[in-house]
């Protein structure tokens, strides 16, 4: 009798281990296969003037937005091009929220899943070309001479296609690759003849006297967009569908609350609120993406890959994700 119990115990805990073990299984089926969010980061770019960034970060409206899905909304700090793709590459952020056309493409044209889900601004006029000396006529005046900015950028494309209209290239100059703060430094202290730069930094500039060669008016259109993955996007559509929610209701509160926006931006800037006003003017912030930014970017992948920058052509219109 002892023994048969015992045998009947040995079974019953046999099944049960046996349940357990394909519970167990299921369960790290489940979930491998589900795909839960608990946390969402966005880049926070206020340069050049990015007001939508910075009104939308001071009143926390992505924060609460996503907060009512549960989840934690976070900044990532990450201002360079290939910081963001890379970022956005990794896994590390979902949302590239103000990124330049030129590094999304090139991004794309390195195979990476990369799509674009809105504008965010067009501001040729913000973008601009610094020199030392008040002589300059047209872009022979910079044969031989030092330029410095950040390589790959929509300054950078200005700066090509304004040697362009003399039929010059960037073998006529000496170009070297700098941030804008070290641009700007490099200018100021007499270490480069010309300095690629845009919002308060050229401002500032324009303030203490230093001669603008040229913006990107007729040049560049100064494309910035708005990113995320593919991926992402397939997996958490009703996220991606929130974020350009609360991109438009931020644009709308800008409209409606003008004088508060301006004060926000010039204390996150430093900038006197005359000269953010001054500054706004030159922004076209609609998010809608027009045939004309198409064509616009498309122009700018033929530029980039002229210049040796990309070596895979990309098809704007493929990077453009309909989000419905």
């Amino acid at each position: 009798m002892k023994k048969w119990l015992l045998s009947l115990l040995v079974l019953g805990s046999i099944l049960v281990m046996a349940a357990c073990g394909n519970d167990t299984d299921n369960s790290k089926s489940n979930d491998e296969n589900a795909y839960t969010v608990d946390k969402v980061q966005a880049t926070y770019v206020k340069a050049p003037l990015n007001v939508p960034s910075i009104v939308e970060k001071e009143k926390g409206f992505l924060t609460e937005a996503f907060a009512e899905e549960g989840i934690e909304f976070g900044y990532s700090n990450l201002t360079t091009g290939p910081e963001q793709t890379q970022a956005l590459a990794s896994g590390d952020i979902q949302f590239l929220n103000a990124v330049g056309a030129t590094s999304v493409i090139s991004s794309a044209s390195n195979g990476a899943d990369i799509k674009i889900i809105s504008m965010y601004s067009r501001s040729p006029e913000a973008f601009m070309l610094f020199g030392n000396s008040g002589d300059i006529k047209s872009p022979t005046d910079l044969v031989g001479k030092k330029v410095a900015g950040p390589k790959g950028t929509i300054l950078h494309e200005m700066l090509i296609r304004y040697l362009a209209t003399e039929g010059l290239t960037e073998k006529d100059i000496e170009f070297v690759q700098m941030d804008i703060p070290s641009a700007q430094a490099a200018l100021v202290a007499g270490e480069i003849d010309f300095a690629l730069l845009a919002g308060p930094t050229a401002y500032n500039m324009i303030q203490d006297g230093y001669e603008v060669v040229t913006d990107g008016e007729g040049l560049v259109d100064g494309t910035i967009v708005v990113a995320t993955s593919e991926d992402f996007y397939s997996k958490n559509p009703d996220l991606v569908k929130k974020f350009l929610q609360v991109q438009q209701e931020t644009l709308q509160y800008i409209d409606e609350n003008y004088e508060e926006a301006m004060e926000i931006t010039a204390k996150e800037t430093a900038l006197p609120l005359d000269g953010v006003k001054e500054m706004y003017k030159m922004y076209d912030f609609n998010m809608d993406i027009t045939q004309s930014d198409i064509e616009s970017m498309q122009k700018t992948v033929q530029f980039m890959k002229e210049n040796n920058m990309i070596e895979n052509d990309v098809d704007i219109k493929s990077l453009i994700l309909n989000v419905e």
